[in-house]
């Protein structure tokens, strides 16, 4: 099965996260994330076996242990790619909280043998993939607020033909 392991959005930052959202949908053409599908991805596994999610569940509690509740603050947009592979995000501000998270959540992957996408952490929430942004001003955009996020969880990925649909495995409280 295809997993990852992602901080969840807490409820009111998430609930600002749809809403724009559903802003940058009225301006922009594109395959926008279903509202409640938002999540910030510490590491991509690919597929794994009963085994490999075992593991991973196991990582996930060795690499939250001790620690705390994360801030988010929303940085602005940003996106990956070109021409119809663009990918739409709101960055999410760099901290010392998250950048260890995110280490120590690969680490413990990697001591397990868990290969994990090795791609450089830049901590993200995917809005809308096949984005295409209009020329000139976006207008007036409602950012959301700073939270606090306090689950990591490993995530099932689950492709269908109108995007992909996650279910939770495992979830660790911060």
């Amino acid at each position: 099965m295809r997993a990852f392991v992602a901080l969840e959005l807490p409820e009111a930052f998430a609930d600002e996260v749809a809403a724009l959202s559903r802003q940058l949908a009225a301006v922009c053409e594109g395959r926008f994330v279903p509202e409640g599908s938002h999540h910030l991805t510490l590491a991509f596994l690919g597929e794994l076996d009963e085994a490999g999610v075992r593991s991973a569940m196991d990582a996930l509690e060795v690499a939250c242990a001790g620690m705390g509740p994360v801030e988010l603050v929303a940085e602005g947009l940003g996106t990956f790619g070109r021409g119809r592979a663009t990918t739409l995000w709101l960055g999410i501000r760099r901290s010392e909280e998250l950048d260890l998270l995110a280490r120590r959540v690969r680490g413990e992957l990697a001591a397990r043998g868990l290969a994990y996408d090795e791609k450089d952490f830049l901590p993200h929430v995917t809005l809308a993939r096949r984005a295409r942004m209009p020329r000139g001003e976006l207008g007036e955009l409602a950012f959301p607020l700073p939270d606090e996020a306090r689950r990591v969880t490993l995530f099932r990925s689950i492709l269908e033909p109108d995007g992909a649909r996650y279910k939770p495995l495992h979830t660790v409280t911060l």
